[in-house]
């Protein structure tokens, strides 16, 4: 189990700003990705995600709902931050900005994790078929 999790961990870490500790501990947090149906349930259970409720009619979002992993959400929030420094033209970088101008950094931050988080749990779920086809 740790020959694969440190093959995993290897893979994750070929995204900017995932390091090796920090993939370690996205791995021992995440176990197994099956678990989770797809990339929204995923943010849901790192908390990444903003609160709704509805009243007549209206839907109303509010602050992140700060469910489930602690641990997760603020490797996520550590990870984005050094992503940005990093990679000036990524995707995930240009869509912090763009909404750090409208919305300011924190809800940029959380946003951009949640964008981050959703990259690394489509590369574990590729990597986990990938296994089992071959």
């Amino acid at each position: 189990m740790l020959a694969q999790g440190d093959e995993m961990a290897k893979l994750l870490m070929t995204v900017p700003g995932i390091g090796y500790y920090s993939a370690v501990l996205i791995i021992s947090e995440l176990g197994d990705i099956n678990r989770f149906p797809d990339s929204h349930h995923l943010c849901s259970y790192a908390g990444l995600i903003p609160s709704t409720h509805s009243s007549g009619g209206l839907t109303y979002h509010g602050s992140i709902t700060k469910t489930g992993s602690k641990y997760l959400r603020w490797i996520m929030l550590e990870s984005l931050h050094a992503h940005v420094r990093n990679e000036k033209n990524s995707n995930i970088a240009q869509f912090y900005h763009r909404i750090s101008k409208k919305k300011g950094n924190s809800k940029a931050a959380v946003a951009a994790a949640a964008k981050l988080l959703k990259v690394v749990y489509w590369i574990m779920k590729e990597r986990r078929v990938y296994e089992r086809l071959g």
